[in-house]
């Protein structure tokens, strides 16, 4: 079975702010450590009132120093929105505070809508030059050479691992020209997953960081005592879908009886669509979903997201499925 690792939206909820949601994040890393976990992701998002991982580094900055093992990385850092070398000053602090323990994925998104952008000064086309662009952040983190005139202080010769993420062909295309680790947006867009596999092993030319192919999946996992329970507590999740289908970017919501009252079948199709790979239910269903999805995809780790309103339920869906890591590896 593949290792597991955890991504956390740091979301703020109708019932608790900013700081709390951060705290939560911590929270959760400090259990996820001591229940086996590999690492601990946070995403860029911009423009979000229910995400406070906008300062994705700071955001890991909170998480690393309430843990000791566990990595704590970007999931993803969307580098077009950043000059390669600000992000290489960044990410080489983070690896200084905590040696041995940052990722830095990357991605081309903007990772958020057009008005967001143009506040980012990103002109559109940026995107077009992220393969450079990663080059050039890679050139920042390694050792530097004699001449080098701008140097990454710090971030010169951290050589922080690098990850391609995407939803898409053409991030697998580059994680595999490039030789590094490639993370699949599976939890929502899951519809190109498989090829996106297979172009990333088939592909795939070994590097100074990684010399074989080194695959990770986003799995939306919701695990509760019962597939009833579990059911209920993924309308949270389920609203949010449908909150982002009608430009409604807002806060979590707790978990309702009745999802079909509050989404329309058209916006029940798209969500159901983006969520095809989840697995709700009791630890035993939640078992059966990870087994096939292991043998369809040989994914060599699994990033769960838990979109669980209250923070206790959300520690516990983590905590069944650590028990799960444990009885199949």
């Amino acid at each position: 079975m593949p290792r597991f690792s955890i991504l956390d939206l740091v979301r703020v909820g109708q019932d608790w702010g900013v700081r709390e949601a951060l705290d939560r994040a911590r929270d959760l890393a400090a259990h996820a450590e001591r229940w086996g976990y590999t690492r601990f992701w946070v995403a860029e998002h911009h423009n979000m009132p229910g995400i406070a991982s906008s300062a994705t580094a700071l955001a890991i900055q909170h998480i690393a120093a309430g843990t000791s093992t566990i990595r704590v990385g970007s999931g993803g850092i969307m580098l077009p929105n950043h000059a390669p070398l600000i992000i290489a000053e960044q990410f080489g602090t983070l690896a200084s505070l905590f040696p041995g323990r940052i990722d830095l994925g990357l991605g081309r998104a903007p990772g958020t809508d057009q008005a967001t952008l143009r506040a980012l000064r990103r002109a559109p086309a940026t995107a077009d030059h992220f393969p450079q662009d990663v080059l050039e952040l890679q050139a920042f983190l390694a050792p530097p050479e004699e001449g080098q005139t701008i140097r990454a202080t710090p971030g010169a010769g951290t050589e922080v691992p690098l990850w391609i993420l995407g939803s898409s062909t053409f991030g697998a295309q580059l994680a595999a020209h490039l030789g590094l680790p490639y993370g699949f947006a599976s939890h929502f867009a899951p519809d190109m997953l498989n090829d996106a596999l297979r172009i990333y092993r088939d592909t795939f030319r070994p590097s100074k960081q990684l010399a074989k192919p080194y695959a990770a999946i986003g799995v939306n996992i919701i695990a509760a005592d019962s597939d009833a329970a579990a059911e209920r507590l993924a309308t949270t999740q389920k609203m949010s879908f449908a909150n982002l289908f009608r430009g409604a970017r807002g806060l979590s919501q707790p978990p309702i009886d009745d999802i079909e009252a509050y989404w329309s079948p058209i916006e029940k199709a798209q969500a159901m669509r983006m969520l095809s790979r989840s697995i709700v239910g009791s630890k035993e269903t939640v078992r059966k979903g990870l087994e096939m999805l292991s043998f369809e995809t040989g994914a060599d780790e699994f990033t769960i997201v838990s979109d669980v309103y209250d923070h206790q339920a959300r520690l516990r869906s983590f905590e069944l499925i650590a028990e799960l890591m444990a009885d199949l590896r």
